[in-house]
C-alpha cells in the first residue's frame, strides 16, 4: 500500500523543476551534504530551488524514503525524476551532466 503522504511528495516533485528534500532549507542548510547539494544545484543553474526540511517533519521523512527507495537525505528531484543525493549530483556536475538537466527542467 502506498504511503499516505506519497501524493504530497508527488505534488512537490511534479510542481517544482528542481526539488530538494534536505536537512534545513536551501537558504539555511543544517548539514554539510545538504549545503553542498544546494551549492552544486545553484552552480548548475537552479536559481529557484524548492526545498523541504525533513527535520521538521518525521512522517514526511519516512514517506520520502518509501517514495524514492533511497535511505538518506538530501534527495534531489529534477524535472519530476529522482536523481540522487549529494555525491551523485556532485559527480554529475563535474562530468557536465547536471547543468543541461537542470536547465531543461527550469525551462519546461
Amino acid at each position: 500500500m502506498a504511503h499516505p503522504l506519497r501524493n504530497e511528495i508527488d505534488k512537490l516533485v511534479q510542481s517544482n523543476p528542481v526539488m530538494i528534500f534536505m536537512k534545513g532549507t536551501p537558504d539555511f542548510p543544517m548539514c554539510g551534504f545538504s549545503a553542498k547539494a544546494v551549492q552544486v544545484l545553484k552552480a548548475a543553474g537552479a536559481n529557484k530551488l524548492a526545498g523541504f526540511d525533513v527535520l521538521s517533519d518525521d512522517p514526511m521523512w519516512d514517506a520520502l524514503e518509501d517514495y524514492s527507495q533511497w535511505p538518506t537525505v538530501p534527495q534531489i528531484f529534477i524535472g519530476g525524476k529522482f536523481v540522487g543525493g549529494c555525491d551523485i549530483v556532485t559527480e554529475m556536475f563535474e562530468r557536465g551532466e547536471l547543468q543541461p538537466l537542470v536547465q531543461e527542467a527550469v525551462k519546461a
